[in-house]
């Protein structure tokens, strides 16, 4: 598969990259960044997958979490795609608005014209990107999965679905219920028709309700995030988990809000967390 290399930066002694392509699922050019540790120069890495928010693209997280240092200390890839294909023939929202079209993809297979030629963005990041990480860079098929709003609703649903694929799920301030809240239900309308129990498919709390979890999860939520209530509701994903007795941790943080301030003040958490189920221990004889 031919990638084309945009931009490369070095940083804690690891790269920055930024890489464009043409993909077989959205029908449409797709923009990727991957930070790769020093460790990656002499042995293969775990990767982390990290699925930014409405209206992000691949360079949100990379430029504003801080996450690198303790990336390279840690010896963990991180890959960030675009939130939703682009160009000038994919169809967007008619008013433009930031919560639907594009960078609004949802992490989603869209089943409805016009959006279902391009919005692939589900099998985009489960099947088609991995697999082309795995063939052009450094890594190992250790891999977890973690998201910030949007992009935690996608990193919980695709790492429900596909629990033999990841090590781990991580997520911030995670749309956790959006077949009842208004972004969800705005997009799944929209991208997946009027169906609503295909709509169930793509909700973390009836995924978790349904199916359960074998891998170890971690939400971080600020208490103090504007969304709180009316679109990401953490209260309904914890009820369910506890109902399910799962290795589950939803952590609410006292004056937080929904921004990468949030982000950044709790990322090294999350590396760490993920740092457990990625790279193997060795036990000295």
């Amino acid at each position: 598969m031919s990638i084309n290399k945009i931009n490369e930066t070095k940083v804690f002694d690891g790269l920055h990259q930024r890489f464009t392509h043409q993909s077989s699922s959205t029908q449409c050019e797709m923009t990727f960044a991957i930070f790769l540790p020093p460790q990656a120069s002499k042995q293969p890495v775990p990767v982390l997958y990290w699925l930014s928010g409405l209206t992000c693209t691949d360079e949100n997280f990379m430029q504003k979490a801080g996450a690198f240092r303790k990336a390279a200390e840690l010896g963990i890839a991180i890959v960030a795609p675009d939130t939703s294909p682009r160009g000038n023939s994919v169809p967007d929202d008619s008013e433009k608005a930031y919560d639907f079209g594009l960078g609004a993809g949802f992490y989603l297979n869209a089943t409805e014209a016009p959006w279902k030629e391009h919005y692939q963005m589900y099998s985009y990041v489960v099947d088609e990107l991995p697999a082309l990480i795995e063939s052009q860079f450094p890594v190992t098929h250790k891999k977890a999965i973690s998201g910030h709003s949007m992009g935690g609703h996608g990193a919980l649903t695709i790492g429900l679905k596909n629990q033999d694929k990841y090590q781990s799920i991580s997520a911030f301030s995670p749309i956790t219920n959006p077949t009842e809240c208004p972004w969800g239900i705005k997009a799944f309308s929209n991208y997946l028709g009027n169906d609503q129990v295909l709509w169930q498919d793509y909700d973390a709390c009836k995924l978790l309700a349904k199916h359960g979890c074998q891998l170890p999860i971690l939400v971080d939520q600020g208490d103090s995030d504007g969304f709180l209530e009316e679109q990401l509701k953490p209260n309904h994903l914890i009820d369910v988990a506890a109902q399910q007795q799962l290795d589950f941790n939803l952590r609410m943080q006292a004056g937080y809000d929904h921004s990468y301030f949030f982000i950044s003040s709790f990322v090294d958490d999350h590396l760490t967390f993920h740092a457990k189920h990625l790279i193997p221990i060795t036990v000295s004889k």
